[in-house]
């Protein structure tokens, strides 16, 4: 047996790679930390430890006697003001598993952050690793920033303290079993009739059962020091939207107004919906968010990493079905 380190293990693609790992090594013992309690024992494969990544004692302790890292630990937060724990999490969080790293000193480590790091424009372009980071794009959410600082750092002990860890770069999570709603919320809300127009802009998405696969396989075939951008199509916010409405069998919106226009729109929604004793959840940042294009170029990862990704359309099938049978939708 050799035991294998998930941080956040609990979460959407945490769960999804803990169940992959097992389904394909008889022989992983999997250590499954997070602040909730891992649901299931994998047949006794699967130790539940809770801890914090934010907390230096817990992640040494966790690190302490693995084989092998999976730094996926995580908030999704689209608010423009909680920069402090986003800070907390991903940047001091991974400081932690860094030098609980250099202490114990397991193969290898892979650490998720997202593809917003890299791959968001105002224009239709498709990035790749090395279109370099988008600070000027995303300054007005600490949850991409604080991602861009936790890349940075990663990759500084990478380069000066010889910390064997390759980086993967999911695009937007879709599929079934995002319990917290951290990804599927998008989908749960054009649903329930909430998106009340056509973004601009367009999306990359891919699969959490596809991205599992990839990122254990970055474990075993990711050269160090690299970044793997994990996605699927590319596709304009008219496209997604009329693909979710044909897949759920319901009408979608079809006027596509400028952005300060959808957020004037929106905020009235927000006043008139309490009067019926609704509530209208689509903030403004999901709204600023959708008027860019976050494209990225998966060449390196189907080449390097193997990466295979199945239709969209299976995708938000799985989704919608999950979405509608645990009463989100």
């Amino acid at each position: 047996m050799h035991t294998v380190l998930v941080t956040g293990a609990s979460g959407f693609l945490g769960k999804h790679l803990v169940q992959h790992l097992l389904d394909t090594d008889p022989a992983v013992q999997v250590r499954a930390f997070s602040r909730t309690p891992f649901p299931g024992d994998g047949d006794g494969r699967v130790d539940s430890v809770l801890g914090d990544i934010t907390e230096p004692r817990d992640v040494e302790s966790a690190v302490a006697g693995c084989d092998e890292i999976f730094h996926l630990a995580g908030v999704v937060n689209r608010s423009p003001t909680d920069n402090w724990s986003l800070y907390r999490t991903h940047v001091d969080g991974t400081r932690n598993v860094c030098e609980a790293l250099i202490k114990h000193g397991p193969r290898r480590c892979v650490i998720a952050t997202t593809s917003g790091t890299v791959a968001v424009s105002h224009e239709p372009v498709v990035h790749t690793e090395e279109s370099g980071y988008k600070q000027a794009v995303v300054h007005q959410w600490p949850y991409y920033l604080s991602k861009i600082y936790q890349e940075k750092q990663a990759l500084w002990y990478c380069r000066h303290r010889e910390l064997p860890l390759v980086i993967v770069n999911p695009s937007l999570l879709l599929g079934p079993g995002d319990d917290r709603r951290s990804s599927t919320n998008d989908v749960r809300l054009f649903l329930m009739g909430q998106i009340k127009a056509v973004p601009t802009g367009g999306l990359n998405l891919i699969d959490a059962r596809d991205a599992a696969v990839a990122v254990a396989s970055a474990m075993q075939s990711g050269t160090v020091g690299e970044r793997y951008l994990l996605g699927g199509e590319n596709l304009t916010f008219k496209e997604w939207i009329a693909q979710t409405a044909h897949v759920a069998g319901v009408s979608g919106p079809r006027l596509q107004p400028r952005e300060a226009v959808a957020r004037f729109g929106a905020a009235a929604l927000r006043r008139l919906y309490p009067l019926v004793g609704k509530s209208f959840e689509l903030d403004d940042a999901s709204i600023r968010m959708s008027s860019l294009f976050w494209y990225c170029d998966t060449a390196k990862a189907r080449r390097e990493l193997g990466l295979e990704t199945r239709p969209t359309e299976a995708t938000l099938r799985d989704t919608i079905a999950y979405l509608r049978s645990s009463g989100a939708a």
